[in-house]
């Protein structure tokens, strides 16, 4: 019945779903209830949402990323406010919800919102919220006319009606194509993603890589605007290559075109392996490079910071080790990353990617056996242990790795709040001093755990 699930060329990522609609509607309380937990800010107060916020979930057994947006209001020129947030908003959208309130009565912008939907014929789900006693219930037909259908009544205050939202979105994902596995990698494919500030020179770079003009290349800041991904083969190991635009800080990023280009880098991040961070010899490392790492750390990436535009660079190893120095000094959390010196325009050391793209996958998967895990760590205590807080001694009990890509440890104690977040780099510093773990986040948490009396 549905020809889009069978279709070979199915989407290869994460459902993207967007909620979309006027200030103060509920949309970030409806957003905390799909991801099952409180991140976005949820207030009274309209246009308490400025920024975008995204976060991953599954529905159905599909993977998606849920986007909560600020609210479609009209200020000014419709077209230059509404419609350029609008875009942002839905453009990359697989399924949007459009949020109404079912207590509100339909204004101009609402309708002028619903033709901006309209153009953008993506498959829309109107949800009527608000209906939080049976009176409104029987308010929300008005909402028929604005041509979406019958609108799925919904109270989020009182967590009604999310079965229903919850089928009718999974319905239409399915209709587009995504399946359960919606992001399937080969296990011989890895995915290595090209990011950094717009103008670092990432498109050269990519050419360069590839051998061949894929991306535009040009002198003007934020000329690459969409994710282009290659596919190449060395030494029967697949690599997908992705160039992406310009990740700018938030407070840099523009509405329209720009904010689109940030929406999908970032989520170029997120279905990768290893990211490189592309850095201007000539302008160092900035504030917006500080973003994008933080994003990559914050997804659990592989990295490696790439210094391009070395021909600029002085000759000799010297001028190396210094600039070595330096980003020590200015991304001392990054110890673990990698430094790859390039040059995009004469091609030097820029194949090296594909090898450190191994060692790096390889750390990302090591696993650590249990028994040797603990003894690892109890050698590291002994050699240096927790100071306590009041009367509470600090005591490790028990480690073990509970996943890979990236590498995630679990230590129980018998109270988290007792260990110093100094304490716990001094662990994952030691433990990357005896396993390696080179180019790749560690996750450590650690969880308390009742002993018994």
């Amino acid at each position: 019945m549905n020809e889009k699930s069978t279709n070979k060329d199915a989407p290869t990522r994460s459902a993207r779903i967007a909620i979309v609609g006027r200030p103060n509607v509920g949309k970030s309380t409806i957003f905390n209830r799909l991801i099952k937990r409180r991140k976005a800010i949820e207030s009274e107060t309209p246009g308490t949402t400025r920024d975008r916020v995204t976060e991953k979930f599954r529905i159905d057994g599909m993977a998606a990323q849920l986007i909560d947006t600020a609210g479609l209001y009209y200020e000014g020129d419709l077209e230059d406010d509404v419609k350029m947030q609008a875009y942002i908003a839905i453009a990359e959208a697989d399924v949007i919800l459009f949020v109404m309130s079912a207590a509100d009565e339909l204004t101009v912008t609402d309708f002028s919102v619903v033709k901006i939907l309209r153009e953008a014929k993506k498959p829309t789900i109107l949800v009527a919220n608000k209906c939080d006693n049976k009176q409104l219930d029987y308010t929300t037909f008005n909402l028929c006319e604005l041509g979406f259908g019958e609108p799925i009544q919904l109270s989020a205050v009182h967590k009604r009606g999310f079965d229903v939202l919850t089928n009718q979105i999974a319905k239409l994902l399915r209709a587009e194509g995504f399946t359960n596995d919606t992001s399937p990698k080969k296990s011989n494919e890895l995915s290595l993603c090209l990011i950094g500030r717009p103008n670092v020179g990432k498109s050269s770079f990519f050419n360069s890589l590839v051998g061949e003009k894929r991306s535009i290349v040009s002198e003007i800041p934020g000329t690459t605007r969409d994710e282009v991904d290659t596919l190449v083969v060395r030494n029967g190991v697949q690599y997908r290559l992705v160039d992406t635009a310009g990740i700018r800080r938030k407070g840099k990023v523009g509405q329209g075109i720009e904010g689109l280009s940030v929406l999908r880098s970032l989520s170029a991040v997120e279905r990768s392996d290893i990211i490189f961070l592309l850095i201007d010899y000539k302008d160092g490392v900035t504030n917006q490079d500080m973003h994008v790492v933080e994003e990559a750390m914050k997804a659990g990436k592989g990295i490696v910071l790439v210094v391009n535009k070395t021909d600029l660079m002085p000759k000799g190893e010297e001028a190396k080790m210094s600039f070595v120095n330096y980003l020590q000094k200015k991304c001392a959390f990054l110890s673990f990353a990698p430094v790859l010196f390039t040059s995009a325009l004469t091609g030097k050391n820029v194949d090296k990617i594909y090898a450190l793209a191994d060692q790096i996958h390889a750390e990302r998967i090591k696993r650590i056996p249990t028994a040797e895990l603990n003894a690892f760590f109890k050698k590291v205590v002994a050699k240096r242990g927790p100071h306590g807080t009041k009367n509470i001694k600090p005591k490790l009990l028990y480690a073990t790795q509970v996943d890979v890509e990236p590498p995630h440890f679990v230590l129980f104690v018998n109270q988290e709040d007792s260990f110093h977040f100094s304490y716990k780099r001094y662990m994952e510093n030691q433990l990357r001093v005896e396993y390696g773990f080179t180019g790749t986040v560690i996750r450590m948490d650690f969880r308390s755990r009742v002993q018994e009396a």
